[in-house]
């Protein structure tokens, strides 16, 4: 289990509005992208729609997917683009990994939310900034690293709730200011030898299986059998058996079984929906006597179990059923071995060259207010349908290559 919960009472950490961090830093983001996540280039296009924004003075919120760790760092070329740094919600963790980190990150204009409760101050920072409308905010609404560049997992509802916020105080100033959304897609793809660059980690994940290298066989199959390998592993752990069915079926069956007797214990019943909330629910529960330090450490250690059980259901529900089932892209196999490699490992080595291209959204302007009685947001369902369709651009507009036998 990565290190993404952390047993420490929370503070929240707020940016800092600095130009000469982020001007040094600007001078060094090419190389770094290319030494620590092999992308060689980064290709922006739409940035006009947002400078008109900024010209226009508009509370600005940015919603890029979020599919690999470098995305943030990604969407710094979109500021290079327009000539203006962003401010980020990042989850606390990230600022208590070094001392290095969490003195960079305020000054590059990351603040921290935790993600295993309400944050209020965390909420205040992000309408305020909406507000003063001084630099774009970019929050990832996914909440996570999903690792599938082409599938748009659940989008936070909190989203929709900063933006509406932000529009409801722009709307009372002398004059009337707005709140607008761009969606941002963000869509890697890789140029390198495929198969010689998943070679070694198919070889090595084999061997902890205890198999022969299956180097002759189609890429394709050889990450097939190496996923419902992986899943039955799981399932003789948590079931005592292999299960019978659907890949999309013992998925859910997986998670269902990490959830729910915790669902029953925590929360009094067995949820449904979204992973990501179901997990949340859970952590939200579980964590603060953990923070507090006040149970036996036999609990401790029993608590901790439940955590990484929900890590693993929340990375279960990373494995969209049929993502390299029927014409994978390069990029779809890339995704799911470097996912296998860092469910096994916690880290997955660097594939290169990647090239990144950012497409930035048309402007949506956030209504202060909402239609009562929906059950979602219709600002989330636009953003929803804005990124889906352009990820499909991304991905149709993207040079035709095979995936090898």
């Amino acid at each position: 289990m990565q290190n993404i919960i952390i047993d420490k009472p929370y503070r929240f950490v707020p940016p800092q509005r600095a130009w000469l961090t982020p001007m040094l830093i600007r001078l060094y983001l090419g190389r770094y992208l290319r030494t620590v996540h092999g992308v060689e280039r980064v290709e922006i296009l739409g940035a006009e729609s947002l400078r008109a924004s900024l010209q226009a003075g508009h509370g600005i919120l940015l919603t890029p997917n979020h599919c690999r760790p470098c995305d943030p760092m990604v969407l710094g070329r979109l500021g290079q683009e327009v000539s203006c740094p962003f401010y980020t919600m990042a989850s606390w963790h990230l600022f208590m990994q070094s001392r290095l980190q969490a003195w960079l990150l305020p000054r590059l204009g990351v603040f921290s939310v935790y993600r295993e409760g309400l944050d209020r101050e965390a909420l205040k920072c992000a309408v305020r900034i909406l507000t003063e409308a001084k630099r774009p905010l970019v929050v990832f609404p996914e909440g996570f690293i999903t690792r599938s560049n082409d599938r748009l997992r659940h989008l936070m509802e909190g989203t929709a709730f900063m933006a509406r916020s932000a529009a409801k105080q722009r709307a009372g100033l002398t004059p009337p200011g707005k709140v607008v959304v761009h969606p941002v897609a963000i869509r890697y793809a890789f140029l390198g030898d495929l198969a010689a660059t998943l070679a070694p980690v198919l070889e090595e994940t084999e061997r902890r299986l205890s198999w022969r290298s299956r180097a002759g066989e189609p890429l394709l199959d050889r990450i097939a059998k190496l996923g419902v390998a992986l899943l039955t592993l799981k399932e003789i752990e948590y079931f005592g058996q292999p299960q019978a069915g659907p890949l999309a079926s013992r998925l859910a069956g997986l998670i269902d079984r990490l959830l729910g007797p915790l669902e029953v214990e925590w929360l009094k019943g067995r949820r449904g929906g979204d992973v990501v909330a179901r997990v949340k629910g859970l952590r939200a529960a579980i964590l603060p006597d953990l923070v507090a330090g006040e149970i036996p450490e036999a609990e401790r250690a029993r608590r901790w179990r439940q955590l990484a059980d929900l890590y693993l259901a929340q990375q279960v529900a990373c494995y969209p059923p049929d993502y390299v089932a029927v014409d994978p892209t390069p990029e779809q196999l890339l995704e799911t071995v470097e996912r296998f490699e860092e469910d096994l490992t916690d880290q997955a080595r660097i594939h290169r060259p990647l090239h990144a291209r950012v497409a930035v959204g048309a402007a949506l302007e956030v209504p202060p207010g909402r239609e009562r009685g929906a059950e979602t947001d219709p600002l989330m369902i636009s953003l929803r349908e804005h990124l889906e369709a352009m990820l499909g651009r991304l991905r149709e507009t993207q040079r035709p290559r095979s995936v090898p036998g």
